[in-house]
């Protein structure tokens, strides 16, 4: 708290190189080590990015199986509410739906009664739900195949063990903790929210660090996702609360995307779909609840075109590359195209502003922040200066593997 005349700001950063804790001594700092984001505050197209592959040619069958299993195990741990969809956040076990689907990939069935199978001692089920909530209990034996009498089931043909076996690892990686772990499980819609936004009990903050350095980069992009769809939806939600009680305050964010080429790329991959939904969203409609964006990156011509179409105001700093030049005098109007000419020759601080918060186009010097991020380069020719110094293996690799 503290920063004199925006004591109800809120801003929450994207760290992705843990570079900002020391130039934000009093923020409200999350590392991968504090940070608790349960996997059950994932929507659909987020649980399926996380655990089906979209290139294998079964991907169509493990999505419609995992959106079923899902789904019927959000039901059963909330009172069997039908109402509730593949979608909605509310808890439920990704190890008792990982039970289910292990069972179903070695189920077998009576050959002239499919609603019977054959376990050790045979069980016959009314339907799809009922056999879901016995197979969530344990990982069950069934009867082998028999010419004539016991069939093997509909999933019982090989083709789900490369995705249970991607489901049961990303459970086990220690790495995922932050999603996977009791406490993720355990912690509750509120905690989440009090912790990414910075109203925790222990201490209240105007900036919010997520330092995802620590978090693997396949799931980086889904982590981002997550969070940035969290916070578009509280503002949602908080905007109908002060229509309904105008007497509250209102809360905006800011949500800073560091290095964003590296979640919500140009590039149309599916592993990039569900951070550039959620990211796209808050640029086309944030504004209206309070949500804004911003985007930070040194290779702007990687990022979705769809995100900066929608930014307001530009700061460019140096730009040496020639299509990072041109992709941002496309965006910027033609009027100012003499000073977009200077990007390749600006000085270190210096920078053009352009956009709805300046009166016209503007190169400036940026001063230098007090405390500074810890992002300076190595000096690679005075460290090479030193003497000759031992490296310590063991403490490197025990990081690594931790």
């Amino acid at each position: 708290m503290g920063y004199q005349g925006i004591n109800n700001s809120h801003i929450i950063l994207f760290d992705i190189h843990s570079e900002y804790k020391s130039a934000f001594p009093t923020s409200n700092y999350i590392d991968v080590e504090k940070l608790i984001l349960p996997y059950w505050l994932m929507n659909g197209e987020e649980l399926e990015e996380l655990f089906v592959e979209s290139g294998e040619n079964q991907s169509y069958n493990q999505s419609s199986i995992l959106r079923r299993v899902i789904t019927r195990n959000k039901q059963k741990f909330n009172d069997y509410d039908e109402n509730i969809t593949f979608d909605t956040p509310v808890k439920f076990s990704i190890h008792e739906v990982l039970n289910c689907i292990i069972n179903l990939s070695k189920e077998t069935r009576k050959s002239k009664q499919p609603n019977i199978v054959c376990l050790q001692e045979e069980k016959l089920f009314e339907n799809e739900q009922d056999k879901f909530d016995f197979y969530f209990t344990d990982d069950f034996e069934f009867q082998e195949t028999k010419q004539g009498s016991i069939k093997n089931g509909t999933y019982n043909d090989g083709t789900l063990e490369k995705f249970i076996s991607r489901i049961r690892n990303k459970i086990i990686d220690k790495r995922l903790d932050f999603l996977f772990s009791e406490a993720a499980l355990n912690s509750s819609f509120e905690d989440t929210l009090r912790q990414v936004i910075g109203y925790t009990s222990e201490k209240e903050a105007n900036i919010t660090i997520l330092d995802l350095s620590g978090v693997p980069f396949e799931v980086l992009s889904i982590t981002v996702s997550l969070i940035s769809r969290l916070l578009f939806e509280y503002g949602y939600y908080y905007k109908k609360l002060v229509n309904e009680q105008p007497e509250l305050q209102v809360t905006p964010f800011l949500l800073v995307y560091e290095e964003a080429h590296k979640y919500v790329p140009k590039l149309k991959s599916a592993k990039y779909n569900a951070s550039r939904t959620s990211i796209e969203r808050i640029a086309k409609e944030g504004r209206k609840y309070g949500v804004t964006a911003m985007i930070v990156s040194q290779r702007p011509s990687e990022i979705s075109e769809t995100i900066f179409s929608q930014c307001s105001n530009f700061i460019s700093m140096r730009l040496t590359n020639p299509e990072d030049q041109n992709y941002v005098k496309r965006l910027l109007p033609d009027v100012v195209g003499a000073i977009t000419d200077s990007l390749s020759t600006l000085k270190e601080g210096e920078a053009i502003i352009i956009g709805d918060s300046i009166i016209m186009p503007s190169l400036v010097t940026i001063d230098r922040c007090e405390p500074q991020p810890s992002s300076n380069d190595i000096a690679y020719l005075q460290e090479w200066k030193k003497e000759w110094h031992n490296t310590n293996f063991e403490e490197i690799i025990k990081k690594w593997i931790k």
